[in-house]
């Protein structure tokens, strides 16, 4: 199994705790050289040296997902100490802050679509061209949700910005296939990370997010329900084991949870059933048969 990832270069972004440090310790147990990226530099410091500790090569870099130039630094840092990178592994992520459609601020999307969005794109846009160029091929693993796969109440700009990195993924898929870069996405449910606990590391900019959910409304009670269900999930360890397992048998999506098996399956049925209502359409049934045209 090691041959695979054996002498390779990772970056991890939010590498420094949860699911990206998991992921640095199982990739770094399989031969790769380790660059974790994270905007909590304590922490980062940490994990560097339980990596040393476990003699896995490690490089540790200052990084806010949002920032581009950073990830140009990051990037430049893990060509320096490892030199070709061969895989990315873009999972620093915000929970975002529960609450309806009325309450949610406007600086909680702007935070929530800034971290979870901008910041794939700025990692796939800053590892990507490296990864193309040196011709060996690799992986990008995009860290969403299964809340990317079906919408959540009271988590609307949350599930939105993982549903869009589901999309991102599906989209580079396509476009990379040709230089031999897989592009999964990483859909778990509950997994015990610190996730509900992201407003400890919230930019400046970003300060207005801490008002919303402080009155006690049925939304701000959600947050607590949350907590409860973050920490009653798998561990980071089996999340990374999985990962590993899927990205050997190639899939696109990585699950870890077969029990949504049946709400995502309804979700899909329900789309089917749209299909077949177009299909029944007077205005639309005649498009049926033509030719599907993609750029």
């Amino acid at each position: 199994m090691s041959n695979k990832f054996a002498g390779k270069t990772a970056i991890i972004s939010g590498g420094a705790g949860g699911i990206g440090f998991a992921l640095a310790e199982e990739f770094g147990q399989l031969g790769m050289n380790i660059v974790i990226a994270d905007i909590d530099q304590i922490q980062l410091a940490e994990a560097q040296q339980k990596l040393q500790a476990a003699n896995v090569p490690v490089l540790a870099c200052p990084l806010d997902v949002t920032n581009y130039q950073q990830w140009q630094d990051t990037v430049a840092a893990a060509h320096a100490k490892f030199g070709n990178i061969h895989m990315l592994v873009n999972n620093a992520g915000v929970g975002g802050v529960q609450g309806s459609i009325e309450e949610t601020k406007l600086d909680t999307w702007k935070w929530v679509m800034d971290v979870n969005v901008m910041g794939v794109v700025n990692g796939t846009q800053a590892v990507a061209p490296s990864m193309k160029d040196h011709g060996q091929g690799g992986w990008i693993i995009n860290v969403a949700s299964m809340a990317g796969m079906n919408g959540v109440p009271y988590s609307g700009a949350y599930a939105a910005s993982k549903a869009a990195v589901v999309s991102m993924s599906e989209s580079w898929a396509g476009e990379l296939k040709k230089h031999n870069i897989a592009v999964s996405a990483l859909c778990p449910a509950f997994v015990k990370t610190r996730i509900h606990e992201s407003l400890r590391n919230l930019q400046s900019e970003y300060k207005e997010v801490k008002n919303q959910g402080a009155h006690k409304t049925q939304a701000a009670k959600g947050n607590n329900k949350a907590k409860e269900l973050v920490e009653s999930g798998i561990p980071t360890s089996v999340l990374a084991k999985r990962v590993v397992e899927a990205l050997l048998s190639g899939q696109s999506y990585i699950f870890t949870h077969p029990n949504f098996r049946g709400p995502i399956a309804y979700r899909s049925a329900l789309l089917d059933a749209a299909f077949a209502d177009a299909e029944n359409s007077p205005i639309v049934s005649h498009l049926k048969d033509d030719e599907i045209k993609m750029l």
